[in-house]
């Protein structure tokens, strides 16, 4: 509803919505960036801050409504700098806030020059909410992008990465997912360089030791902790129905 309205250009449900959602991080990016995503959202988020000059909210959605315009394939020269000015401002209003630095990562990872910066971004996330659904996505699908050539090299980065992740986090933690995250975005990978066929069936990828022992642990996880409150459930719930499937 608070989409709907804010797609008219009344706010008023957007403001509502964000206060009620308070400090639950993962629940407020996923927030934010669906009202950032609307058409216009960068005017109606510049009318909200206009008439609220010092609502947080406000100046996190206006970021984040920029981001979103400078990712689009028709973005203007300048919408990078302008969108990275808007994070900064909003991360410097509040700075409990991982949104504004989720807003940065996004920004960078969907640039050609932006790996370096990539992972000063995300342990700024990681520094406000550890266990960070979306930025711990972001990382596993920038990892999963190097060096192609080794194939299916077992200690690759990735791998480690999201085994780290999944460790690291409370029990209850959806990143317990995050292992056949990291495989499923290593064969979209290899996939693209023509290591690996495009038919899971023909492919290794899906039927060697690794995959049987991610899919296991996260199938035995979603089988105790389900976690069908979590603002990104069916994207989790995507990459299992995907796995298995490409399991066969």
């Amino acid at each position: 509803a608070a989409r709907g309205q804010f797609v008219q250009g009344r706010w008023s449900d957007a403001r509502t919505l964000l206060v009620a959602t308070g400090r639950d991080w993962d629940r407020r990016g996923h927030r934010v960036l669906a009202l950032a995503e609307t058409p216009s959202a960068e005017d109606w988020a510049g009318d909200w801050l206009l008439v609220e000059p010092e609502s947080a909210d406000a100046a996190v959605l206006l970021a984040c409504a920029r981001v979103v315009r400078a990712l689009r394939p028709k973005a203007r020269a300048n919408d990078a700098a302008r969108a990275r000015e808007a994070c900064l401002a909003a991360a410097r209003r509040t700075p409990e806030d991982p949104t504004p630095w989720l807003a940065l990562l996004l920004l960078d990872r969907g640039r050609d020059d932006g790996a370096d910066e990539t992972g000063r971004l995300f342990e700024e996330v990681r520094s406000r909410h550890p266990d960070h659904h979306h930025a711990h996505h972001v990382m596993t699908a920038l990892l999963a992008e190097s060096d192609p050539a080794s194939g299916h090299d077992p200690l690759h980065e990735v791998y480690d990465f999201a085994a780290w992740a999944a460790e690291l986090a409370p029990a209850d933690s959806p990143l317990a997912v995050l292992p056949v995250v990291a495989h499923a975005e290593r064969y979209r990978v290899l996939v693209a360089a023509g290591i690996e066929a495009d038919d899971p069936a023909r492919s290794e990828h899906w039927s060697g030791r690794r995959a049987r022992q991610v899919m296991k642990a996260a199938f035995d996880w979603w089988l105790e902790w389900e976690r069908d409150d979590h603002p990104r459930h069916r994207l989790d719930l995507n990459f299992l129905a995907h796995a298995k499937v490409c399991e066969g």
